[in-house]
């Protein structure tokens, strides 16, 4: 598990970012014969970093740069990799155009901001490598009309730790980035991960959407429902997140899964079901207790209990995940709008639905 680090973390950049970069240099050694290094682009915002080269290569119809992901002190999947960017003068009137190139993915479900078919590059890194692009090209008096092929060597294989696959992205990662700046630890892009699961869902005629903390309810709410994997949204911590998107891009049936303490987090009236950001109420929990007729050194012990899982284990046959499993739906139903069918499912340590309400 990766560990945060002590004191003030440090940013890096999306690859996006890089891929700017990369295509940037690229395209000046193609009119210029000479590679800019480091080479420096700005971002949306403004602000104009600089990017040392790890690969370059040029001959006489195109370029080669590559720069290499760094991500700061976030935990992402694509720190280290290598972006390149290979850049060919186009025909004229042309204008850019993208390319897939190895380790960068093809979109093939509707409901991502690309249409099907297209490389897996999205919106925002494209403007930003058309803006250098056409900087560039300004600056030595010719048309902007380039191809731009960008490519992440091994990106398939990380693109298996990524949402990629479940959204219909094949064949390797997504150059992604809005700002150029990653944010370490910030919860913007899983929130982003799970907007872009429920509108693939969506776009793909999806009538049931499960969204679940982790890997064991994901795969008990999976085989409990038979859904597919276009169903299943990985929620994470995100439980408001979640809700609060369906609430505004609704499907017609969604069910929330977790373990118990994630659930009883959502139940006692959490959004962000995050170690760092909630805590378990242990009162209200030995209350419940109470409420369903626990003996009075059950409820005490509830109170004292270093888990919540010790305190289901002192529930023993009382139904206390089902308890939560109502009120987590009660907390649920709360932020979601009307007319949707809401469940929710409690599932223990060893993958078993142990709490389960529905309407």
């Amino acid at each position: 598990m990766s560990r945060k680090p002590d004191g003030k973390l440090r940013r890096g950049w999306t690859t996006g970012a890089c891929a700017t970069a990369a295509a940037r240099a690229a395209w000046e050694a193609l009119l210029t014969g000479q590679f800019p290094d480091p080479v420096r682009i700005t971002l949306p915002r403004g602000e104009s970093p600089a990017f040392p080269l790890a690969e370059r290569q040029l001959d006489s119809d195109s370029a080669t740069a590559g720069v290499i992901k760094d991500a700061g002190d976030d935990p992402d999947v694509t720190h280290g990799a290598l972006i390149l960017a290979t850049v060919r003068r186009a025909a004229a009137g042309t204008g850019i155009v993208f390319r897939a190139g190895e380790g960068v993915g093809t979109v093939t479900k509707a409901g991502l901001p690309l249409p099907v078919g297209d490389p897996a590059i999205n919106p925002a890194p494209r403007a930003m490598m058309a803006a250098a692009v056409s900087e560039v090209a300004a600056a030595h008096g010719v048309p902007a009309d380039a191809e731009i092929t960008i490519a992440v060597p091994g990106g398939e294989a990380i693109a298996e730790r990524t949402w990629n696959p479940r959204l219909g992205i094949v064949g390797g990662l997504s150059i992604l980035g809005t700002t150029g700046i990653v944010i370490p630890y910030s919860c913007s892009a899983w929130i982003q991960s799970i907007r872009s699961g429920i509108d693939v869902a969506r776009a793909n005629g999806v009538t049931h959407v499960a969204g679940a903390t982790g890997k064991t309810s994901e795969a008990a709410v999976a085989t409990h429902y038979g859904l597919g994997e276009s169903a299943l949204i990985d929620m994470g911590d995100f439980a408001g997140g979640m809700l609060k998107y369906l609430r505004d891009h609704p499907v017609p049936r969604v069910t929330v899964a977790g373990g118990f303490a994630k659930m009883v987090k959502l139940a006692q009236g959490h959004a962000d079901l995050h170690s760092s950001r909630s805590q378990v109420d242990f009162g209200r929990l030995a209350a419940w207790l109470e409420e369903l007729g626990a003996e009075a050194q059950t409820i005490e012990a509830a109170r004292r209990a270093n888990t919540a899982a010790e305190v289901l284990t002192l529930a023993g046959g009382l139904p206390l995940a089902a308890l939560v499993a109502r009120r987590a739906r009660t907390a649920a139903l709360a932020v979601l709008a009307g007319g949707i069918e809401l469940d929710t499912l409690v599932v223990d340590r060893e993958g078993r639905i142990v709490g389960r309400s529905r309407a």
